[in-house]
């Protein structure tokens, strides 16, 4: 049967003073949405882009267990059976590990699908699409790890990119097909001058971070790169669903070593032969709008502009949000009625909550983990 988890445990430091501990970048409600009566979060877009994949009980959510009455309190729909809470974060590792223990307890053939909680993805449909592909190479061969790519549109240095090989037979025609191949290579954050090279030359995309595989399969590779890990997972896996599950979470998932899926399972796999019986490394190019909203300059590409590309987001409207003389601004508030105001500023970002405001030029965002570390805990 086809599953599907959503990872939506980061913390988010980026997107501070609205980001915090207890409210992290995937639980604000920043984005409009078509026909919604309120700003939607980024979890909620991403789990309205699952429904049609996967059946409404096969949907999960993997998050640090801090964040689950929040988490119910925006997807209502879910089950707490539904809600796999980490009790400290351990990477995407063992959230995809957790996942795959559970779900091969519970269904041996189970295939699923993880997505991110950090993203802006259009159109849907092209999505859906992409992701139906990839659960049927993961049907016609269990051995296959399915990561998606994205179809890159400028150099991008703060992301890992994937080279296509050869392509793979479409399972609907039998047909040598234009999205799906075998992975030749992961190349994790390249200087400009080989993003540049590897955009130009076609067959590369960026790393979305995700993927459709076997929930066996996956164990399986876990054991062969990571068996350190494994074992914990195994040790989780023969308690869940018993009185002991939440002791032996408790006591052995912070113990597991804590790293990326990337590294740990899909580098050393895209280097096994084809014909390894443990695993072969695929891929399904997305060719569509992808944005990692993981900083304001990135939330600000959501936002409509101005005729001065200044851009006014949240709580903020044209009467609230005055940017008088100002080029490149972006102003963020979660303040209703609070108006904020520029006067003559070119390419700043202001953010303002009840208790922080933040002020910065944009070319400094890649610098706000650095205040963050400086904050009084309470504003954290």
């Amino acid at each position: 049967m086809r599953y599907a988890m959503i990872m939506a445990g980061g913390a988010g430091t980026r997107l501070w003073p609205m980001s915090r501990a207890q409210t992290p970048k995937q639980l604000l409600p920043l984005f409009a949405a078509e026909h919604a009566a309120r700003p939607r979060s980024l979890l909620e877009l991403a789990a309205d882009r699952v429904q049609g994949l996967v059946p409404p009980a096969h949907r999960f959510i993997c998050t640090a267990e801090a964040y689950r009455p929040a988490v119910r309190a925006a997807l209502p729909e879910l089950t707490d059976a539904q809600i796999l809470g980490e009790p400290m974060g351990r990477d995407t590792l063992n959230a995809v590990g957790l996942t795959a223990a559970v779900l091969a307890k519970r269904d041996p053939a189970a295939v699923f699908a993880v997505f991110t909680s950090d993203h802006v993805i259009e159109p849907v449909s092209v999505f859906g699409d992409r992701v139906a592909l990839g659960f049927q190479l993961v049907e016609a061969d269990p051995r296959r790890l399915v990561t998606f790519s994205i179809k890159p549109t400028y150099p991008a240095t703060q992301f890992g990119y994937i080279e296509r090989g050869a392509p793979l037979s479409d399972p609907a025609t039998g047909r040598a097909s234009a999205l799906a191949s075998r992975v030749a290579r992961y190349v994790e954050k390249p200087n400009l001058s080989r993003a540049q090279a590897y955009v130009q030359s076609g067959q590369f995309g960026w790393s979305s971070g995700m993927f459709v595989w076997s929930a066996a399969t996956v164990l399986g590779c876990i054991q062969r790169f990571k068996p350190e890990a494994h074992a914990g997972l195994l040790t989780i896996q023969a308690a869940w669903d018993t009185p002991d599950q939440a002791r032996v979470l408790g006591e052995v998932y912070p113990t597991l070593p804590k790293t990326s899926i990337d590294y740990a399972v899909m580098e050393p796999a895209s280097q096994l032969p084809p014909t390894d019986p443990l695993a072969s490394v695929c891929s399904v190019l997305m060719d569509l709008r992808w944005l990692d909203v993981g900083s304001w300059p990135s939330y600000a590409e959501t936002l409509p502009p101005d005729q001065a590309d200044n851009r006014l987001g949240s709580a903020l409207t044209p009467r609230t949000g005055l940017l008088v003389g100002s080029k490149g601004c972006v102003a963020v508030s979660s303040s209703p009625g609070h108006t904020v105001a520029l006067l003559g500023c070119t390419d700043l970002i202001v953010v303002h909550t009840p208790d922080a405001t933040l002020v910065m030029p944009r070319d400094q965002a890649d610098r706000l983990k650095d205040l963050h570390s400086t904050l009084d805990p309470s504003l954290r």
